[in-house]
């Protein structure tokens, strides 16, 4: 099994319903998302697919680690974002948002550190990867961005 990684954007007429768009554009909408800590399990990959397959059942209870920011500022941009760092032991997530995608990035890029120094016995890789969605509100009242490691669902081991 491999973790996808989505990621979104979209407007609405409320912060929610701009978050609901957000989770359309990557696909992940109609599943109830549970929220993870940010730990990834030995062996398993990322993978970077940008909007999910749709391959699971409608209400599916999914995993997931989720960063994301809404507004409803006019002409405000928000910003969320995703880091990832692998070892021979696992690896770890690091979720950020804020006003724009250097701001995230940089969050990011400090938070796997610190992340990495917290497990300092583990064997890390020396990449570490992001990906970063900004958007900026426009003619709605709202806007959001989304990005998410989406795991199983955790209903299909009782399939």
């Amino acid at each position: 099994m491999s973790i996808e990684l989505v990621w979104g954007s979209a407007e609405g007429t409320t912060e929610l319903s701009a978050f609901d768009a957000a989770l359309a554009d990557a696909g992940i909408h109609n599943y109830n998302l549970i929220t993870l800590s940010s730990v990834i399990p030995k062996g398993e990959s990322v993978e970077p697919v940008g909007s999910h397959r749709g391959r699971w059942d409608v209400g599916d209870m999914v995993g997931a680690v989720l960063a994301e920011r809404a507004s409803t500022s006019a002409d405000e941009t928000v910003a969320a974002g995703l880091g990832w760092a692998r070892s021979d032991e696992g690896g770890v997530f690091f979720e950020a948002s804020g006003e724009s995608a250097a701001d995230v990035e940089t969050r990011l890029r400090r938070g796997i550190r610190d992340a990495k120094s917290t497990r300092e016995a583990w064997r890390w890789e020396p990449d570490v990867e992001t990906r970063v969605v900004e958007h900026t509100v426009e003619h709605a009242n709202a806007g959001a961005a989304v990005v998410a490691a989406v795991y199983e669902p955790l209903t299909t081991a009782s399939r």
